[in-house]
């Protein structure tokens, strides 16, 4: 009898518990973290098309330049077959150093990448590695670990087999690390179109690298300036 009236009290508790669905990114407390998005490595991707990801990985890498977020980055052995860094990604920050691993497969595990997020004073990390189920998922789950709130860039990580991406992506997951797309990621940081940055400073980086809604920019501006309204069109305007 006890047991059961214990466990309905339980039960009432946990109903009862205020649970937040979601963390919410703050501009102000996050960083940028851009892992192993080197020329080698990034032939290993399969379950994105080359240009796709190549585009992937700049929009990944342009967060911090339009958010003004503080970003690491690091390589694996770039001495090697792994490559340089993208140069591109390189031209966008001349001024951050670039943390060259020579062996350890998790970052985490090197000691002058750890110093650097902790130098950035930020808890909640953004990530996006090569390949998906070892750059990103080792270093998210250390994170993870070590306290901090990680929320994954599912599009600026990628693998050998999709497979491999929806083992990884769920592994993280069950972790406690939160996984979102590019544009997620955009608009969970600028909260409202009338803040700063906001459509004025964000649009041109949206028309860059999510071309599809750059195209309902550029079609409503279009419309606006040069456009002409049949008739019949007005059927289909809400008043």
């Amino acid at each position: 009898m006890r047991f059961i009236q214990a466990l309905s009290t339980g039960i009432i508790l946990a109903l009862c518990t205020s649970v937040n669905a979601w963390n919410r990114l703050e501009k102000d407390n996050a960083a940028l973290l851009i892992i192993d998005y080197q020329v080698g490595l990034a032939q290993l991707v399969r379950d994105y098309g080359t240009n796709d990801f190549r585009n992937n990985m700049l929009a990944h890498a342009a967060l911090g330049k339009t958010f003004d977020l503080p970003v690491v980055m690091t390589t694996s052995s770039d001495f090697g077959p792994n490559g340089q860094m993208l140069k591109e990604i390189l031209d966008m920050y001349p001024n951050t150093t670039v943390i060259r691993r020579e062996g350890e497969v998790n970052a985490w595990d090197n000691a002058d990448f750890r110093a650097a997020v902790a130098a950035t004073g930020k808890r909640q990390l953004i990530i996006g590695g090569i390949v998906t189920e070892v750059c990103t998922t080792f270093l998210a789950l250390s994170l993870i670990d070590e306290g901090y709130e990680v929320y994954a860039n599912t599009e600026g990580s990628g693998t050998f087999d999709p497979r491999l991406a929806v083992d990884a992506n769920r592994r993280m997951e069950a972790a406690g690390v939160t996984l979102m797309g590019w544009w997620a990621i955009l608009c969970d940081l600028f909260r409202d179109w009338r803040h700063v940055p906001g459509l004025t400073e964000l649009l041109p980086t949206i028309d860059k690298y999510l071309f599809a809604y750059g195209l309902v920019a550029r079609h409503h501006g279009a419309a606006i300036v040069n456009g002409t309204l049949a008739e019949i069109q007005r059927d289909f305007i809400a008043n």
